[in-house]
């Protein structure tokens, strides 16, 4: 990418640029700082916003002074990532504390988002009303990924019992997959539900580690010396004690109960997030790092597309390479918009972490630069135009000019 066109630099830099975002009202605003400046000393100087790069950085959070308009760390790339944008908005930090967030979902009848703290086992409530997050489930058994389906229902991967689950209307649990031919599943890490009723869900081995789930017995990949004394924190749990016994998998849940590997390791290594494109032709699947007793190197750290035909997911292709300026990311969640554009988290230097947007044929757009490395994002608000990301211990959201494809 040449230097012109770098994630760093101010996403608005000319009078006209700055015109076309803010219109009319733009206009007035520049002709009363025009006439305020003609007035001021010439010794007076023009200040620099804060932004991730400044020294010091900018503030986050809601004691944190305000942020100019257009958002410094809102990045054109592209000219078409315009039309995604809204001028008079910034990247807001709305809570912070978690340990690792994750499995952002939006639910439509609630009017609220959900969200995971991994490590800490809690799933938390973000009210759209009151702006306020609160406990929504604690323990939540180490839950990651979490979706709503089409009748609103609440889908969860539960690293703790490596597998995935259902909240009824009625507030009971249904266990959706657990098992595959007989063997438990790793740790369910991400799902997205299909207007056919089916869930798709991958399967890496990340959750099997002690901090995000429950490690195999000894001699199991997690636990190969048995170092972890299993009965700790499980007192009062009917919680069976297992070891890894299948390769990374993305798996399809039937209504009928039926699951299918729709796509096994030899056709990509350590899957994580995933999601429909808006016509639900094509699945996109990010390839992450090496996980628990992998046999292998673990994903490239790209994005795959593989194309859908009923129960059945073929021709995978690299899709999305994630570089960016010379630089590897890493992808972790991914999401579409209704005009098919492709929104990845994503975790690399400060400057670059955040989230990076593509047209829906892998043109990288523009980015949105956070303090924190990105693990996973999800559209949402009544009308469904803003972005939540889940940032290591925090949650941020911005407002766009987009709507998010599919349910929550």
């Amino acid at each position: 990418m040449d230097k012109a066109k770098s994630p760093h630099r101010e996403n608005i830099s000319t009078r006209r640029d700055a015109l076309k975002t803010f219109g009319g009202a733009g206009l007035a605003g520049m002709l009363v700082s025009s006439a305020w400046a003609q007035a001021t000393p010439p010794a007076a100087t023009t200040g620099t916003p804060p932004n991730v790069l400044t020294n010091p950085p900018r503030q986050w959070g809601m004691d944190a002074p305000p942020t100019k308009y257009p958002d410094d760390d809102i990045i054109i790339i592209d000219n078409d990532f315009r039309s995604a944008l809204l001028g008079i908005t910034q990247i807001r930090r709305v809570w912070t504390g978690a340990n690792w967030a994750e499995g952002p979902a939006w639910c439509s009848q609630g009017q609220y988002l959900v969200f995971s703290d991994v490590q800490a086992s809690t799933q938390y409530r973000y009210l759209w009303d009151t702006k306020q997050v609160s406990v929504f489930r604690r323990p939540s058994f180490n839950s990651n990924g979490n979706a709503f389906d089409f009748q609103g229902r609440q889908l969860s991967t539960q690293d703790f019992f490596r597998r995935v689950v259902r909240w009824e209307h009625d507030g009971s649990m249904t266990v959706i997959a657990d098992k595959f031919e007989g063997k438990q599943l790793n740790s369910p890490n991400d799902l997205v539900a299909h207007p056919d009723g089916s869930i798709w869900f991958t399967d890496p081995p990340y959750g099997t580690n002690l901090s995000e789930g429950r490690p195999d017995i000894a001699g199991g990949p997690s636990n190969p010396d048995g170092v972890f004394n299993l009965d700790l924190g499980t007192e009062g749990l009917a919680v069976a004690n297992v070891k890894r016994e299948l390769p990374n998998g993305i798996y399809r849940w039937d209504p009928t109960g039926r699951i299918d590997l729709v796509i096994n390791e030899d056709q990509l290594k350590d899957p994580n997030g995933l999601c429909f494109t808006k016509d639900y032709k094509t699945l996109l699947v990010c390839s992450t790092g090496r996980g628990p007793g992998d046999k292998h190197d673990g994903g490239p750290r790209t994005i795959f597309a593989f194309d859908v035909n009923g129960n059945k997911a073929a021709n995978g292709r690299q899709f999305i390479d994630m570089q960016v300026d010379g630089l590897k990311l890493g992808p972790d969640g991914v999401r579409v918009d209704t005009a098919g554009r492709i929104w990845c988290s994503a975790g690399g230097p400060l400057g670059y972490a955040g989230v990076l947007c593509y047209d829906s044929k892998a043109k990288l757009l523009g980015s949105l630069r956070l303090p924190e490395n990105c693990a996973n994002l999800a559209f949402g608000g009544p009308k469904r135009n803003f972005l939540f990301m889940t940032a290591s211990q925090s949650l941020y959201v911005v407002q766009l000019q987009v709507q998010g494809a599919g349910p929550g």
